[in-house]
């Protein structure tokens, strides 16, 4: 086991001007599972590739517990990787797939034999391990490269996108088994993935990362709670945060006809207007005329819950990328009562759960 530590570590490949990985900082527990998670092209998956040696790092310097792996090949960081696409043998049985790894580096056939039967054992993988991997289903395949990254006991488990190719119950359900897994063997593990949903319930913390930069390094409990902009904040949650541009009246900030209380410390903070933002479940209907009108274009019912889709009048809406400018707001309701298509109602957000941010800058005011 160990810690890792990514201290400054910038990647730019050659013909580019910017970074792909500008400057990134992130010191990760012995144990813990820390989780990259951005949009396409945000630079996760060449963070990972930085730390398993697959790309050069052009500055700064990554550190795998008190040693300097930044210029060491691959096969000396003690590093397992497990891939998008599984990357096993098709000719080799499960078995010799798992302790492939071993077999090249000189360890005994005995003891490769017990090391496969013990991480089979783990991943219930032991009566598979005379077939090849065209009889196994995707999940199966998926549990045989991990098997193969635990037979070699590294300090580090690198995890790159590894349900992307399961369909949807398969995914959550391995994802159940990964955490699981991780944290009965306690191996410090860095996973990638770009759905923030498979972030939030997987790692002890996550790292949300943009062009390169890193936004946001938490728990996610106070990422969704506390985000440090308003990417973050659009970025995190499912449904997505309601962002909306609005004026700064005196003692809070306006709510289509209501003004919600802030603190006066944070809005000497904001200038003549900010960016306010609401999760969908944080939001109550109120009587007529009382606070910011949605016309309602969809309802989704859910059973308990329906969320309404709608148009919020009179509000500029915020988007955290160039294609969502026009979302819709976004509304959790009681899905026994839910309002027509069509119908135009009232909401404020619930005391306390408001996240106010500065419309230059983009960053959090206040607590």
């Amino acid at each position: 086991m160990a810690t890792v530590k990514f201290d400054s570590a910038t990647r730019v490949y050659p013909g580019n001007d910017t970074p792909s990985v500008d400057a990134l900082d992130i010191d990760i527990e012995d144990g813990e599972f820390l989780v990259l998670v951005g949009p396409s092209g945000c630079g996760k998956s060449t963070s990972l590739r930085m730390l398993a040696g697959l790309e050069e790092v052009n500055d700064g310097k990554i550190w795998i517990g008190d040693r300097d792996v930044t210029d060491l090949s691959p096969k000396d960081r003690d590093v397992a990787m497990v891939f998008q696409n599984y990357a096993l043998y098709p000719h080799m049985s499960v078995a010799d797939n798992m302790g492939f790894a071993l077999k090249i580096a000189g360890t005994d056939k005995s003891e490769i034999r017990k090391r496969v039967e013990e991480a089979a054992k783990i991943l219930d993988l032991t009566q598979y391990l005379d077939r090849k991997p065209k009889a196994l289903s995707g999940g199966q395949r998926q549990r045989v490269a991990m098997g193969r990254a635990i037979v070699r006991s590294p300090q580090v488990f690198l995890m790159d996108e590894p349900l992307s190719n399961l369909d949807a119950k398969l995914r959550v359900q391995t994802r159940t088994q990964i955490a699981s897994l991780q944290r009965r063997l306690g191996v410090t593990t860095v996973y990638v993935t770009h759905d923030q949903v498979e972030a939030m319930t997987m790692g002890d913390r996550v790292a949300l990362l943009k062009d390169g930069i890193l936004q946001q390094c938490d728990t996610p409990r106070r990422m969704y709670d506390h985000p440090d902009n308003v990417f973050v904040a659009g970025f995190i949650g499912s449904p997505a945060m309601n962002l909306v541009s609005t004026p700064v009246k005196d003692g809070g900030v306006r709510f289509g006809s209501t003004t919600v209380p802030v603190e006066r410390d944070a809005l000497s903070q904001a200038g003549d207007r900010v960016i306010v933002g609401v999760r969908p479940e944080d939001v109550e209907l109120t009587r007529e005329g009382d606070g910011l009108a949605i016309t309602v274009d969809v309802v989704e019912e859910l059973g308990a819950d329906a969320y309404i889709y709608g148009t919020a009048e009179g509000a500029e809406q915020v988007g955290t990328t160039d294609d969502d400018t026009a979302k819709p707001f976004i509304a959790r309701v009681d899905g026994r009562r839910p309002p027509m298509k069509g119908e135009t109602v009232y909401i404020k957000p619930t005391q306390g759960h408001l996240h106010v941010f500065n419309t230059e800058s983009g960053l959090r005011i206040g607590d």
